[in-house]
């Protein structure tokens, strides 16, 4: 299943292409795209090429570490990503770590590879779906995260899958129609709240 965007203007057909699905294929996901995946988040742009960002990954044929990365997820996620072969969590560094100093950037950088990796999946016929709702406290417990480092956000990955397998009220999101908010509502000049002239037929 595909659910491309309906763009304002026109954009590359990678980002069109990317969504969020709930329903994964049982299906494996090949140890050289994971790679790739993980290769291309090493290559995200970050304050101070500081690159603060640690990804977790579990795998579903390994039964132990996938139900501890299960653990972090809210009991809504896990209902449906633990279908997803493939479970990571992203992880930020508070503190840059030539100085010590607080990196106020490192959460936009962690998100930055992400973004990279969802784009990678998209190129390779998979599919990312990327969660708010973890426990992370529950997370740094199970995994050790050291004090200076915050659990940010889990990410299911893996091939797209039969959304008819979805619980009837997820299915209802997974088929429904994709929007976005239009450019005019967060495109503005010189003062808050207006549009920018950029987005005018006129201009």
């Amino acid at each position: 299943m595909e659910k491309h965007a309906e763009t304002q203007y026109p954009v590359n057909d990678l980002l069109r292409r990317r969504w969020s699905p709930r329903a994964f294929a049982a299906r494996p996901v090949e140890r050289e795209k994971l790679l790739s995946l993980l290769e291309a988040a090493r290559w995200a742009p970050s304050s101070n090429n500081e690159q603060p960002w640690v990804f977790l990954v579990a795998t579903a044929d390994n039964p132990e570490g996938f139900q501890r990365m299960l653990s972090s997820l809210v009991d809504a996620n896990v209902a449906w990503a633990q279908h997803a072969p493939v479970l990571m969590l992203s992880v930020a560094r508070r503190n840059f770590e030539r100085s010590g100093k607080p990196n106020r950037h490192a959460f936009y950088d962690v998100g930055q590879a992400a973004t990279n990796l969802s784009i990678e999946a998209t190129a390779l016929g998979l599919a990312v779906h990327q969660m708010a709702g973890i426990h992370p406290d529950k997370a740094r417990e199970v995994f050790g995260i050291p004090d200076d480092c915050d659990a940010v956000t889990a990410l299911a990955i893996g091939y797209p899958g039969d959304p008819g397998l979805l619980p009837e009220e997820l299915r209802k999101r997974e088929l429904a129609p994709r929007t976005r908010k239009p450019l005019e509502s967060f495109v503005f000049d010189g003062r808050w709240g207006e549009a920018s002239p950029l987005l005018s037929k006129k201009s």
